[in-house]
């Protein structure tokens, strides 16, 4: 398995700086950005494997709209959604539109840990596939 990376995207600084720093000593790779401009612009300058993506944040872009812009430009990324509200609505909305997951806030770490591993392994088992595809269309057996 190579690098875990992971991008978190979080209006609420406390929360980002915490998870930031939790997933670092765990030897995951992870950015932590405050808007989903930012998650966007950061997204063309490193890979990232899975995607941490508040649902409501002030500004712009929501996390919705962060999501539809990731699925259309970088497919095989998966997010796992935020929402402090409880609003599930938004949250299936999300899934409907290529999200992986969501949890809502207060979220315990563990479960979050849970959540991005599965993410990750669901990624690379895409990515696998899509591997196998291509050799067997190189070596000519469909």
């Amino acid at each position: 398995m190579g690098t875990f990376r992971v991008l978190i995207v979080d209006d609420e600084m406390d929360f980002l700086e915490t998870i930031v720093n939790r997933l670092l000593k765990r030897k995951i790779e992870a950015t932590g950005v405050s808007s989903g401009e930012a998650a966007l612009a950061v997204m063309k300058e490193k890979e990232f494997d899975v995607v941490l993506l508040d649902i409501k944040m002030p500004g712009g872009m929501d996390g919705i709209e962060v999501l539809r812009e990731i699925r259309k430009n970088q497919p095989l990324i998966e997010t796992i959604l935020l929402t402090g509200h409880a609003s599930v609505e938004t949250s299936i909305e999300g899934l409907q539109s290529g999200a992986f997951d969501y949890l809502i806030k207060p979220v315990k770490f563990s479960e979050l840990l849970e959540k991005l591993i599965a993410a990750f392994e669901k990624k690379n088992a895409q990515e696998q596939k899509i591997r196998g595809a291509k050799i067997r269309g190189i070596i000519g057996f469909e």
